[in-house]
């Protein structure tokens, strides 16, 4: 019998941390593998995007992308988009990383891309209605001079396709790729959406190195047809769900039998049962768990204990931020969603929303306007809501509204 040192915990629950072992995502991992061999013979390719709620470990699915691409030898930079912060900034800061880690041979070739890339980068307060502010007086780190006439119309479509396209050039020469990761690509703004699209368009008649992975919520295919309606075509959709027993027992067993410690079969069963596979929360729990454990092998028992106060923090770090983030006419709508969507957090009618609160539908529809611009609740389809965040209509339903 083993005695337990919190110390070696190792379950990580965090956002956007990687856990300790990265079960249920292999067929992910693989395809990618094989757009990028693909990719690398020439071969025509589309961009990825990966949807699903929060928790189910988007961004770091993303970032193990990254490093797959990295370890390949291609260009790679990464954003996190802003709802109302327009991409040029990010994306010129991204680019250049990628540029830099292409590491292209011919200096004279490089520097004329970087040019335009500078170019492209100041272009962005030149645009504006309004006077930068202060704080928007920025300057690409580029010690070379901004070219003219090309990724500077101050037209983001034309300004993107055109960067991306020497972007392209670049690594063809090397015979390697660029990879442009997207964050939160659900808070793109419209105009942008539709640059992203034209230029994923762009490059792949072209059938040039670069792609475009993205991550964001269920609703973001629906953002991106509303913007381009070819946008179907241009992108793979990967759905990324909640884990499956065997990849869930997994996620726990694998990183505790390499400190020598196990769990008993009950004990799985209990884990799998509150934590719903939801990558988050099996961290989330799993640490608890150990925590509370006097040693190995841990039990039953131990969930129980653990369980309470695993779901005490989740309802302070995991839902209570996002809910303390709402208006109360946000709250109460999120209130009568929960009511009656039910502890599963089923998606729901707007109109039944409306019928609960004895309102008219318009009168709702700042309040849930804005909470899909908060990220809180999405469009599931036309006249349907849902919470992004797993687990929330439960959380609501245990803490009832002031």
């Amino acid at each position: 019998m083993l005695d337990m040192d919190p110390v070696r915990n190792p379950y990580a629950p965090g956002a956007g941390q990687r856990p300790p072992e990265l079960a249920g995502r292999d067929g992910e991992l693989s395809a990618f593998d094989v757009v990028l061999e693909r990719i690398a013979h020439g071969r025509p390719e589309r961009s990825l995007v990966l949807t699903g709620l929060r928790g189910v470990g988007k961004t770091v699915l993303l970032n193990q992308l990254r490093s797959a691409a990295i370890g390949r030898g291609w260009g790679t930079g990464k954003i996190e988009a802003r709802p109302d912060q327009s991409l040029r900034r990010p994306v010129s800061s991204a680019l250049h990383m990628a540029l830099r880690e292409l590491r292209h041979p011919d200096q004279e070739s490089m520097d004329a891309v970087l040019g335009v890339l500078k170019a492209f980068a100041l272009r962005q307060a030149e645009s504006s209605s309004h006077p930068p502010r202060v704080r928007d007086r920025w300057q690409p780190g580029i010690d070379v001079a901004a070219s003219s006439g090309r990724a500077d119309s101050g037209d983001m479509e034309i300004d993107l396709v055109e960067l991306l396209s020497d972007a392209a050039g670049l690594a063809a020469d090397v015979g390697r790729g660029v990879a442009l990761f997207i964050d939160e690509m659900q808070d793109v703004p419209g105009d942008d959406v539709s640059a992203i699209c034209a230029a994923c368009h762009e490059l792949s008649q072209q059938g040039a190195p670069l792609i475009v992975v993205g991550a964001g919520l269920p609703h973001l295919p629906a953002v991106l047809s509303a913007s381009k309606s070819y946008s179907e075509r241009l992108f793979r959709y990967l759905r990324i769900d909640r884990l499956d027993r065997p990849a869930a027992d997994r996620a726990l067993l694998a990183p505790a039998e390499r400190e020598e410690v196990t769990f008993e079969p009950e004990a799985l069963d209990a884990l799998y049962a509150a934590a719903d596979g939801y990558p988050y929360f099996v961290q989330a729990y799993g640490k608890v768990t150990w925590d509370v454990a006097a040693s190995s092998p841990i039990t039953a028992a131990d969930v129980a204990v653990a369980a309470p106060v695993a779901e005490a923090e989740l309802a302070v770090g995991f839902f209570g931020s996002r809910y303390d983030r709402a208006t109360p006419a946000e709250r109460e709508y999120m209130h009568a969603m929960a009511e009656l969507g039910g502890p599963a957090g089923a998606a729901v009618s707007t109109s039944e929303v409306a019928v609960s609160l004895g309102r008219k539908p318009a009168s709702l529809s700042p309040a849930r306007d804005s909470l899909i611009k908060k990220g809180l609740v999405y469009s599931a389809e036309r006249g349907q809501i849902a919470f992004t965040v797993p687990h929330f209509g439960r959380y609501l339903l245990s803490h009832p509204s002031e």
